[in-house]
């Protein structure tokens, strides 16, 4: 499976801003968020979300509505849709 390309832009003592791409079918790995975070989708799409437990769901973002995660989730985020779908998130360390 493809891996989704991540730039950090930001990275200082309070936050830390990364950009994701996804080409189609392309994919985070499987990971743990360390801090909260939020999410502002760039062109929206639908993500196919694998969570630590095996469960899995489908994810629909829409671009400019922006979400809120937790620090502890664990999942692997899988681009479900036939274009190049991005985001910004905002990792919180305060």
């Amino acid at each position: 499976m493809a891996q989704a390309q991540a730039t950090t832009s930001v990275d200082d003592d309070r936050v830390r801003v990364t950009t994701w791409v996804f080409d189609p079918g392309a994919s985070t790995g499987a990971h743990r968020h360390e801090l909260d975070y939020i999410v502002v989708p760039i062109t929206g799409g639908r993500f196919r979300v694998i969570n630590a437990d095996g469960t899995e769901l489908e994810r629909s973002q829409v671009a400019g509505a922006p979400y809120a995660g937790t620090a502890g989730t664990e999942h692997d985020l899988i681009n479900a849709t036939d274009a190049t779908v991005s985001f910004v998130e905002i990792e919180l360390k305060h």
